[in-house]
């Protein structure tokens, strides 16, 4: 008598698993192990706060950099396998087809990283952080918020501010301040020098102490040029730290430059005569 044919697992009603179980199922093992990518230390990109909808934030953010990241840097080159779908199109209940389509998936995922923008998990509600390849995320915020400005064009619905992160580190002091030493060189080290402000905010971290923070950066920047000063009034450079959960987010803004901002409708109703104020001529050379 022939040995009976092995049969893939079956659920408790006796049927067998369709397509929405294993794409649950990959789902969970994602979750358990890799999982989507994580904001990490050794990142460039785009700090982006939303409404609740945290979805549709990272629609609208893919939108509107791949537009103007086009404008800025020319359409992204795509390799054939970019192009192509992924998985198989066997049986979608089938056990082999599945694991498969899974595969091929993880691969394509790991393609992805090579991709101009990508969205990571940020560690904290309504904030997305897309990170950049490739690009100057400044520059392109910049020239996003100059035709914002320009246009008075809605193109967003739940995008609220976009920040620029020049570096990420890890949240711990002795990493920030071996990273900050070489992230504030440019701007504070003799013969460069100038006044500054440091501007802290934490989310979803209670390890890391606010004043402790702003002294030890503080003397970092006066350690790199005596005659750099703290200005809380009206400085020329401010230094944003933005933590979330254990990574550290950094970027320089200069002052008097409008686009520093951020905030995305500010530039639907700012005045002219701020702008000539300011003289943004010069801010945007």
């Amino acid at each position: 008598m022939a040995a009976p044919v092995q049969q893939p697992p079956q659920s408790s009603g006796g049927k067998r698993k369709g397509k929405a179980w294993y794409v649950q199922a990959k789902r969970a093992r994602r979750c358990d192990g890799g999982g989507p990518p994580q904001l990490e230390p050794g990142l460039q990109g785009i700090l982006i706060t939303c409404d609740t909808n945290e979805g549709k934030c990272v629609e609208e953010a893919y939108s509107l950099l791949n537009e103007y990241g086009n404008d800025v840097y020319g359409p992204e080159k795509f390799t054939d396998k970019d192009q192509q779908p992924s998985g198989s199109e066997g049986e979608d209940d089938d056990v082999e087809a599945a694991l498969k389509k899974e595969a091929s998936d993880i691969k394509a995922s790991t393609e992805m990283k090579l991709r101009r923008f990508q969205s990571v998990e940020s560690g904290a509600n309504n904030v997305v952080f897309i990170r950049t390849l490739g690009i100057e995320p400044e520059k392109l915020v910049h020239h996003i918020l100059q035709d914002k400005y320009k246009t008075k064009k809605k193109k967003t619905r739940v995008i609220l501010r976009m920040l620029p992160i020049s570096g990420t580190c890890k949240a711990f002091l002795e990493d920030m301040k071996k990273y900050a030493e070489t992230f504030l060189e440019p701007w504070f080290k003799a013969p460069n020098k100038g006044t500054f402000q440091i501007v802290y905010k934490s989310r979803n971290n209670i390890h890391m102490n606010r004043e402790e923070v702003i002294k030890e950066l503080a003397g970092i920047v006066g350690s790199l040029n005596s005659e750099n000063k703290v200005d809380l009034t009206n400085p020329q450079y401010t230094v944003v730290v933005e933590i979330i959960k254990a990574v550290c987010c950094l970027k320089k803004k200069k002052k008097n430059n409008l686009w520093n901002i951020y905030a995305m409708e500010y530039y639907s109703s700012v005045k002219k005569e701020w702008t000539k104020r300011r003289r943004i001529s010069s801010a945007l050379c």
